[in-house]
């Protein structure tokens, strides 16, 4: 059921403007969870087609939600790599429309497991106008922007040109000479930093857990930052010796690690 959202959201708070209005229509408890904006280019080369995707579900895994747009090419990847369960679409039409035509099956996933924005009413269609507010609504709601592909002068561009403005940082996957002139680009300029090996980037984030029953909740993202004993305690109280005993956490050092 598509339904006007009127709570608060801090990341929002980073946009020139707070939407007058916000719709969704899915599981608004994603928008708790730590995110990162994966934009790019319609039109992706096989390489940042699998590196995107490679990319989306190494983040997922570690409880990383991800936003993107809903449009073909790296869009629709990121979708699918994080898995419609953990991913939020920001649409540049009205919920009521499934628009691009093309990713419908992947609008209508989201909608049954991830969630589905747009500042938008019933029966808006896209206008160019709308493809910038949309883009600008998925860069404020991630931590960061990556942008794993694009030309510049292109949409995913100006969607940088928010990052900058909201002093978000800026990550892009590496590219060869030639190719993905807007992304080289900001490597060249030093807006940018290169993400060389997936895994490794993803880390920063995390671990994944071993234990795939715990619950995605606030003591779960708390865990992830490797915090004091002392620190957890103080703010969890006998959870953290619940989640010892349940074997989901363990101390190492002083220090809390997810299993």
């Amino acid at each position: 059921m598509i339904t006007q959202y009127t709570e608060p959201i801090k990341e929002l708070e980073s946009m020139k403007k707070y939407p007058k209005e916000l719709y969704s229509l899915g599981d608004r408890t994603l928008l708790g969870r730590p995110k990162v904006s994966i934009v790019g280019t319609r039109r992706p080369s096989i390489y940042t087609q699998h590196q995107t995707q490679n990319l989306a579900s190494a983040l997922s895994k570690r409880g990383i939600c991800l936003v993107s747009g809903a449009a073909m090419g790296v869009d629709a990847l990121v979708h699918q790599g994080a898995g419609y369960h953990n991913t939020i679409a920001v649409v540049a039409n009205s919920l009521d429309i499934r628009y691009p035509a093309v990713n419908r099956h992947i609008i209508e996933g989201i909608e049954n497991k991830g969630l589905l924005l747009s500042q938008f009413p019933n029966t808006t269609k896209a206008a160019p106008w709308s493809f910038v507010v949309r883009n600008e609504l998925v860069v404020a709601l991630g931590n960061v922007l990556i942008v794993t592909e694009a030309d510049e002068n292109s949409g995913s561009m100006r969607s940088v040109e928010f990052a900058l403005k909201m002093d978000k940082e800026i990550f892009v996957l590496p590219q060869r000479i030639g190719e993905s002139n807007g992304t080289n680009k900001l490597l060249e300029e030093g807006l940018a930093k290169p993400i060389y090996n997936i895994e490794n980037f993803a880390n920063d984030y995390g671990v994944i857990p071993q234990n795939e029953v715990i619950e995605k909740d606030e003591f779960f993202y708390f865990c992830q930052t490797s915090p004091t004993f002392d620190d957890a305690v103080s703010r969890f109280s006998d959870r953290v010796y619940e989640a010892e005993l349940e074997g989901l956490i363990y101390i190492e050092n002083g220090l809390v690690r997810l299993v």
